[in-house]
């Protein structure tokens, strides 16, 4: 049996820390092995579990969160930084990526959106909420994502284009499927789809895609 993945939540208010606590205790291969309620804290307990995550707000007391996840990947590198925040603006994403967060989530996100997250982030990719991610700029991207070749775009039909800028302006399924006049089985099969064709394996990736054929809203 595999080791637990371990876990720190750096949260300032208790109540989220406890309910994301029960969350993750429903996943058997993680483990919360540390708690920080500042960005000082959040930087001792890296410093002393060594977790292989943390999952850290921005607004943090003592030490605001960006300047934490900078001092967090200079201590551990290999510890995998995910924001869960409620910060929508450009300047928070950016600064929070541009200073090594490997993820970023808005707190209106559902577990099953965090645990996609997590998960992404263990597989060593990046992740971007959806809701977000139209914000992030090309240029940032080029660095992180590996953007496809035309000859992939060129591969997608109409409807396929339809799906990945919808997806990629943070439209969930239903939604989709109710713009397109379709089911939500056929939207879920039209993302297979472009991920098959564009060998890209999140919502993460696909936006970095539509970004670079500027396919999103500005």
């Amino acid at each position: 049996m595999s080791e637990k993945k371990r876990i720190v939540i750096a949260q300032d208010h208790t109540i989220l820390r406890e309910g994301l606590k029960m969350l993750l205790a429903t996943n058997p291969e993680v483990a919360v092995v540390g708690e920080a309620q500042n960005g000082l804290d959040a930087i001792r307990s890296v410093k002393s579990q060594t977790p292989d995550l943390i999952l850290i707000d921005i607004s943090m007391p003592k030490l605001e969160g960006v300047r934490a996840i900078r001092e967090i990947k200079k201590l551990s590198p290999s510890t995998k930084v995910l924001v869960l925040t409620v910060h929508k603006s450009e300047d928070h994403i950016l600064g929070a990526l541009r200073n090594g967060a490997d993820g970023y989530i808005l707190k209106e996100a559902n577990y099953e959106e965090l645990s996609m997250a997590i998960e992404e982030l263990f597989a060593g990719k990046s992740y971007i909420s959806p809701a977000v991610s139209g914000k992030v700029i090309e240029g940032f991207l080029e660095g992180k994502q590996h953007i496809k070749s035309s000859s992939s775009w060129e591969s997608l039909t109409p409807r396929e284009r339809q799906v990945l800028k919808m997806v990629a302006n943070g439209s969930r399924n239903k939604d989709i499927a109710c713009n397109l006049a379709i089911s939500v089985k056929t939207v879920e099969k039209h993302r297979a789809n472009l991920m098959k064709k564009l060998d890209l394996h999140s919502a993460s990736s696909l936006t970095a895609f539509a970004i670079e054929k500027r396919l999103t809203v500005k």
